[in-house]
């Protein structure tokens, strides 16, 4: 962003702090993430207020592609951009808005929104403080307690009636489905990305094999899309909040991207998790205590979604960190991906994926898996 676009910008923040009554607060900025968000803690006087600390969010408009109209087809979401083959967000704050209801309605701890101005890309959040899970396990915590609860958090989530149209606030945003387009621009990410990573060279009848071996996984995704899917449901998006009641103890950051999916796809994000080793008995635990919450699901038939789609999901990941260090100059993300090649290989020994197995076997052998 240019000096004086800055300038301007700040101008506009200031502006819409002192319109909704936040014009004195202390602004601390807090750290980023992977998205083109930025975040501040403003913190009240005490002599002008109570002393509570909010979350200001700060998304600036245009500087990402557009986000899929419902109606698109898969020519115009081609020539939208990347959010619109997707189904992304693009950030939109009313995107947040509209799900951040939505979710509390629910009973889910959702930040509050307690001022908006969707067109500016600004919103003053509820404060759910700083104990991320990724960070309370990093420092000893039981994990075993946080991720019954966030099990739960789905469970319920999955329970809820979806709506086509999320409104809350002012704010509508539509219920889009994590469709085959979507979820072939999910993987593709990899083939496009990894040989730019990795030394890894790929001709057209391997992607013709590549295509092959996804598109039955793919017509799964799209057929058991039923649930609302936080879609980043993971360590770094989940605050611990022991004073909250049942489901409500899982406070939820960063989901509107939402979408409806597969309800596998948010156990994936879970357990799948890129920045923190999730083991084989917790991964097993969670999957059990979901089954458990669900005896209208066929365990079988749902464990080999699960397989698929978290193959799908690990890849997607693989490729987007790829992007993010090649294009993006972030080094920091190629310490995750051995990681993940770890979750992989764990799909991968459900015999029903060994077509794909095979093929990165053949292509990605464990020497570029690094």
């Amino acid at each position: 962003m240019s000096p004086d676009r800055e300038t301007a910008r700040e101008a506009a923040k200031a502006a819409f702090l002192a319109a909704h009554g936040f014009g004195d607060a202390r602004r601390q900025p807090l750290g980023g993430d992977a998205s083109t968000r930025s975040y501040e803690r403003l913190h009240r006087a005490k002599s002008s207020g109570d002393g509570e600390s909010f979350i200001f969010m700060d998304q600036p408009p245009s500087v990402e592609t557009a986000p899929c109209p419902p109606d698109a087809t898969p020519a115009e979401r081609a020539a939208l951009g990347y959010n619109a083959l997707a189904r992304l967000a693009a950030g939109r704050v009313d995107a947040f808005v509209a799900c951040a209801g939505w979710l509390r309605e629910q009973g889910l701890s959702a930040p509050q929104v307690l001022a908006a101005d969707p067109a500016a890309g600004l919103a003053v959040l509820e404060d759910l403080g700083d104990d991320l899970y990724a960070r309370l396990i990093e420092a000893g915590a039981d994990e075993a307690p946080l991720y019954d609860a966030a099990i739960d958090g789905l469970l319920t989530l999955h329970a809820a009636p979806t709506p086509g149209v999320l409104a809350y606030g002012g704010s509508t945003w539509p219920l889009l489905t994590y469709d085959g387009l979507a979820l072939k621009t999910a993987h593709d990410i990899f083939v496009e990305w990894m040989p730019r990573f990795r030394p890894v060279t790929l001709d057209a009848k391997d992607l013709a094999d590549w295509e092959a071996l996804w598109a039955p996984i793919r017509a799964r995704g799209e057929a058991g899309a039923t649930v609302f899917c936080h879609r980043d449901y993971h360590a770094e998006n989940l605050i611990w909040l022991p004073d909250r009641q049942g489901a409500a103890r899982v406070g939820l950051l960063d989901f509107q991207d939402a979408v409806l999916a597969h309800p596998a796809w948010d156990l994936s994000m879970l357990l799948h998790d890129a920045r923190r080793t999730v083991s084989p008995q917790r991964e097993a635990a969670g999957l059990d205590r979901y089954l458990a919450g669900r005896p209208d699901l066929d365990r079988v038939a749902f464990l080999a979604d699960y397989h698929a789609l978290g193959a799908l999901n690990i890849v997607r990941i693989l490729g987007i960190f790829a992007r993010l260090v090649t294009r993006d100059g972030k080094p920091r993300y190629a310490d995750f991906v051995p990681r993940l090649w770890t979750y992989l290989d764990a799909c991968f020994a459900n015999p029903a994926l060994a077509g794909l197995k095979a093929w990165f076997d053949a292509h990605v052998p464990a020497e570029v898996r690094r």
